[in-house]
Order: structure tokens, then sequence, then C-alpha cells
């Protein structure tokens, strides 16, 4: 898999690219995420990636200009899945959403800035809008990084325990039930019993009835 991801601000995403999974998956060949810095592809001479926006309203607005030479740039090299806008008011994006980019091969991702991008970005380049929640952010750096991060760690081989991935929260609905680790008993505290019987069958059967039981009761719109 090959992400491209587009921002004003590429040292936001430095760190966290270059940690845990994420690196390690690189490292291995079996992500590669480049970073690309919008600046780059003005023609400003200040490097200004924003204007004044139409009508008057408050704030800054992306020009296409920039976007439109980054995207098509990545475009002459390549065939890409999907061109991402990172959007508040985008569909909201969700585990079974990250299962099925997962097997993509190449996306750009576009991350917002200022007030808001050109609605021509949206109209004509992007192909798919995607929100990480009913609020505000700076930018679309953070949600770019939550969309690679859910993605990235899916693709075989990216974790130790490829099962790991398919026990996690929300991938049949559910939340994932409790986890306890050693020791077994602290200050009183006791990990259920059934967990330490070995009977594989009846601590399975414990944890589908842990995790529907605190879907009912955390996310109980999960259930419908």
């Amino acid at each position: 898999m090959r992400i491209d991801i587009l921002t004003v601000l590429p040292e936001m995403l430095e760190s966290p690219l270059n940690c845990s999974i994420l690196k390690r998956a690189q490292d291995k060949g079996l992500a590669t995420i480049v970073v690309h810095n919008l600046r780059d592809y003005t023609t400003n001479k200040h490097r200004k990636v924003d204007d004044y926006p139409f009508g008057g309203e408050a704030g800054m607005v992306m020009q296409i200009e920039p976007v439109d030479r980054a995207i098509s740039a990545l475009k002459a090299e390549r065939e890409y899945d999907e061109v991402i806008f990172t959007s508040p008011d985008g569909e909201t994006f969700n585990q079974q959403m990250a299962n099925s980019m997962s097997m993509l091969s190449n996306i750009i991702i576009l991350c917002g800035h200022y007030k808001g991008v050109d609605y021509r970005i949206r109209e004509h380049l992007v192909t798919r809008e995607i929100s990480v929640g009913d609020y505000v952010l700076t930018g679309g750096e953070i949600p770019a990084i939550i969309i690679t991060d859910s993605l990235v760690r899916l693709i075989p081989g990216a974790i130790g325990d490829e099962q790991s991935a398919l026990s996690d929260s929300f991938q049949d609905n559910l939340l994932a039930p409790p986890v306890y680790t050693r020791p077994a008993d602290y200050k009183g505290w006791k990990v259920p019993p059934i967990l330490l019987s070995g009977h594989q069958a009846k601590i399975d059967e414990w944890r589908h009835e842990q995790a529907v039981e605190r879907t009912r009761h955390l996310r109980p719109d999960l259930l419908k």
C-alpha cells in the first residue's frame, strides 16, 4: 500500500509516521507513506497556498492551483484508488471503512487547513470525503494520521499477531471484551476465574458475552 499525504504542515506528521506500527510496516516494505508539502507546488514567490475567500467571509481558503498541481503530479506517476479529503462534514470514518480501504493499493490524502479548501477541489479533484468525528480541528493532519494508522495496521504482517486486529473493537460491531494480565490478584482485585480455567471454549463464550454486554451498556447504537 502507498499513501501520499498532501499538507501545508509536513512537520506535524513526522513523529507519528516514524514510530510503532507505522514505522515497522514501512521498514518491512508493507507500506510506503510519503508526505508532500503543498508549498512546493505553488507558483507564488512567497510559497503561499491560501487566499481571501470571495464574498468577504472571515478566514483564509486553500487555493485550488497548488492542490491540482500536486495531485496531477502524483497521478502522472501511478494510478490512485482514492483521493481523500479530510473534512468534518465528510462521511464518518469507521472500522468497516478501514477494512475495505486497507485492501486498496494507492491513496492520496489531502489535509484541509485554514477556513477550508476552494470548493472546486471537492467538486473535481477529490473522490471521497472523510470525517473522524463531529468536531473541528486546526487542520486535517491528525485525521490523516488516524486514517493512515487504521489502514496500515490491517495490512498482513504489519502487527505481530494478525488475529489481534480481528478481535479489536468494532470489527464485528461489538466493543472488545475486558482483558487482564499478571498478577491474577492485585490488592484483592482478582481476574475473572474463567480466564484462568484453561477451558478455551468457555473463555470464548465469556468474552463474547462480555463484548455484547459492554456494547449494550456503552454503545447500544452498534447493536441496532
